[in-house]
């Protein structure tokens, strides 16, 4: 069985793979001080909840990480706990995708693995969206090749913004208004916010498609596009789990399937 493991700058996610199949799968904050020994009592809790373990049944780990210093205690925790080396996607580590940007060693691990999961499951061209911390727009030709895209902060990122760079604004949850037009300042804010990037969303999806020449498929992913989704006209498949699914074919790439 394969751990796939996903850190973004605010929230890690874990999934277990039996051959293609995602069976389990968890989403946590990122603390970026954890150490090895910290990060694997985290995961053999987790793991025990299933009825797995460190000893046996996971047979290979796979990790994309934008925090280095995460990055690090990983790699550390595998090698002693799982008694085998992690594959870490970096530089070097074969995706299958052509990375046609100015500088392909700057790209977001997160960035590739979605790209190629897409791509995988939905063909090319695509544009793949990942609500996160920030938001980005990742676009794969229909031959497969990684082209760049586009980055903006995030929806909570501009909540948090917002509430600190402002005398008497509030941070909000992260949910639609009734109206588009606030009637107070809660209102306002999600409006804004949850209103305003569906609007950028489409809007970044219109001129991306132009650029392209034609059509292109859509593919959210992340942890707000359940809050942003919804609001879009132009967006064609949600898939909360892309990314977990790019890290297993890249695991696939570089070591072959993990066994079931």
């Amino acid at each position: 069985m394969l751990l796939a493991v996903n850190v973004g700058n605010t929230h890690t996610v874990l999934g277990v793979f039996r051959g293609s199949e995602l069976e389990h799968q968890w989403r946590l904050s990122t603390e970026t001080e954890r150490t090895a020994d910290e990060l694997a009592v985290l995961f053999a809790g987790l793991l025990d909840q299933t009825g797995l373990s460190f000893s046996n049944q996971i047979t290979g780990v796979v990790i994309s990480s934008v925090v280095p210093g995460s990055t690090t205690a990983l790699r550390d925790m595998v090698t002693r706990y799982f008694n085998f080396p992690a594959v870490v996607v970096e530089p070097g580590t074969r995706t299958g995708l052509s990375i046609q940007t100015d500088n392909p060693r700057e790209v977001g691990a997160d960035r590739i693995v979605n790209a190629l999961a897409a791509f995988s499951r939905y063909g090319g061209p695509c544009i793949v969206i990942d609500f996160g911390t920030a938001t980005t727009y990742d676009v794969v030709t229909e031959k497969g090749e990684f082209l760049g895209g586009a980055i903006s902060p995030g929806v909570q990122t501009s909540n948090a913004s917002l509430s600190r760079e402002t005398a008497r604004l509030p941070q909000v949850e992260l949910q639609a208004p009734r109206s588009p037009i606030g009637r107070n300042t809660v209102d306002a804010i999600q409006s804004g916010l949850i209103f305003g990037t569906a609007a950028e969303t489409d809007g970044m999806i219109e001129r991306i498609r132009k650029e392209l020449g034609g059509s292109a498929t859509v593919v959210a992913t992340g942890g707000l596009a359940a809050q942003v989704v919804p609001h879009c006209q132009f967006v064609d498949e949600v898939d909360p789990w892309l990314t977990l699914e790019g890290l297993r074919l890249v695991f696939e790439r570089n070591v072959g399937p993990a066994d079931a």
